[in-house]
């Protein structure tokens, strides 16, 4: 049997899959916190695998594998760092209180919840249309990661890639909503870690060791081997932050807090998110065996497809492929829920305060998440850029405007209304223009946004009137 033909079994089955956790979820969603947060009754375990599927995704797989084919083995401290601070850390600091408070105010989404908290419905609109512009980029760099992998291993045009993958997941979800994306994150996940294992030690086997990729990627270029390295520590330190500690603030992985069942067990998803989220290593670590093995690629985001093609048998090339296809699918997935639920839930429902039935948002939801995956897709047939440099450019805009509020929402009662307003305003901006002005110094926007976003949360919240006990009491007393 050819190795196309096997690619195309392995990947009809899954779909199949995935397609039927969709049909079963969609049994259960029969209103619109069924269809956004699957009823607060996630467990933990499928909660935190979700997690590392959405978190990780074809994103690190592919773009990770190409920031490793290009600037060698210093970027496993990115994936280090991802494990710390954006798995375990995260969980321990937000997954009980944002579980807790986001229940006592009854909200599905970090829009809801920042403008409940603080009684500002300005912040709302914001981080809608924040959300609805800058998560749509990041499905890009996903569906860009996806198309990258038809590409290379089953030689099937980038943009069949694309259109195969996005029609399957937007189809799941619009049927499932929340219950479908977090079931099918959770089988995701494991092929995910099935397929980075094989390819891993495959890769090593084919290249002499770790003592081998350390010698020869010398030999290559020293700075390849060393920290920073070629990267050099702005760029480095910008990146470990933003894939990081930017999850802090991104809407489609702290959801999953909103949503696990009760916060008795968090402390087994802490310890299932951490073991598991020491996979992010693993691409940073096969791109930088690839630079040995293919040196002369003209586009790093083609070093893991090249790799699998290179070191597995086409059955273990075909089991990676839907490795990475299920990466990509768990994130954008993921990000459509979030979409959906900024435009209807806070911008329409909320935001402009219509009165309507249950059965018409749970329409609603269903149809925005449609139209925000063909908007994506429409995008990603041209996309611009390297796909780990998209979705630093997406996160860092929006965990800017987020993360302080999030974090000082539920950690500092002193907080005030307008020092998250303008901390918001200013911090996205700033990592917007810093951006956009080509990133001076080799500092990424992140660091400017969340520094600005910090000091103004502070500082205004001192300057302005307190919140009210009303306020203070309904979040700060059981």
């Amino acid at each position: 049997m050819s190795e196309i033909k096997i690619y195309w079994i392995v990947i009809i089955f899954y779909m199949f899959i995935v397609i039927g956790i969709g049909l079963i979820a969609s049994r259960r969603t029969r209103g619109i916190s069924d269809f956004y947060l699957g009823g607060r009754n996630i467990g933990p375990f499928v909660t935190a695998l979700s997690f590392i599927a959405a978190y990780f995704s074809s994103v690190v797989i592919i773009g990770g594998g190409g920031f490793g084919y290009k600037f060698g083995m210093s970027t496993l401290w990115v994936g280090a760092i991802n494990v710390l601070l954006g798995c375990t850390l995260c969980w321990i600091f937000l997954g009980k209180r944002l579980r807790k408070y986001t229940q006592k105010f009854g909200t599905m989404t970090i829009p809801g919840f920042i403008s409940e908290r603080f009684k500002a419905p300005e912040t709302r609109f914001f981080l809608a249309i924040v959300i609805f512009i800058f998560m749509i980029i990041y499905n890009v760099s996903v569906l860009k990661g996806m198309g990258h992998i038809f590409e290379v291993l089953m030689k099937i045009p980038y943009i069949y890639g694309i259109l195969i993958s996005g029609t399957i997941i937007i189809l799941y979800v619009t049927i499932g909503g929340y219950v479908a994306v977090v079931w099918t994150s959770f089988i995701q996940a494991l092929i995910m870690i099935v397929g980075l294992f094989l390819l891993t030690s495959k890769s090593l086997i084919a290249v002499g060791g770790l003592t081998a990729v350390n010698e020869r990627l010398a030999a290559i270029d020293p700075g390849l081997l060393s920290t920073p390295g070629v990267w050099g520590y702005a760029g480095l330190i910008s990146y470990c932050l933003i894939v990081s500690f930017g999850v802090w603030g991104m809407p489609q992985l702290v959801i999953r807090f909103y949503s696990i069942r009760n916060t008795a067990v968090l402390r087994i998803g802490t310890i299932v998110v951490t073991i598991g989220g020491c996979l992010a290593l693993l691409p940073y670590l096969n791109g930088a065996i690839s630079r040995i093995l293919s040196p002369n690629l003209t586009n790093p985001d083609l070093a893991i497809p090249t790799l699998t093609k290179l070191v597995l048998s086409p059955l273990g090339a075909a089991i990676f492929l839907a490795a990475v296809i299920a990466a990509g699918m768990s994130t954008f997935s993921a990000v459509l829920i979030i979409v959906s639920s900024a435009i209807v839930r806070d911008f329409w429902q909320k935001g402009l305060k219509k009165q309507t039935s249950e059965k018409k948002l749970l329409r609603a939801g269903r149809v925005v998440s449609a139209v925000a995956g063909i908007i994506s897709l429409l995008i990603a047939f041209k996309p611009p850029g390297l796909v780990l440099v998209l979705t630093a450019f997406s996160w860092a805009i929006i965990a800017s405007a987020t993360l302080w509020p999030i974090l000082f929402a539920i950690y500092w009662r002193r907080t005030t209304r307008w020092g998250v307003t303008i901390s918001m305003f200013a911090g996205s901006s700033v990592a917007l223009i810093w951006m956009v002005i080509g990133k001076p110094f080799g500092i990424h926007g992140f660091i400017p946004g969340i520094i600005v976003g910090l000091i103004l949360i502070i500082v205004v919240s001192l300057l302005t009137k307190p919140p009210s006990k009303e306020i203070t009491r309904k979040i700060w007393e059981d």
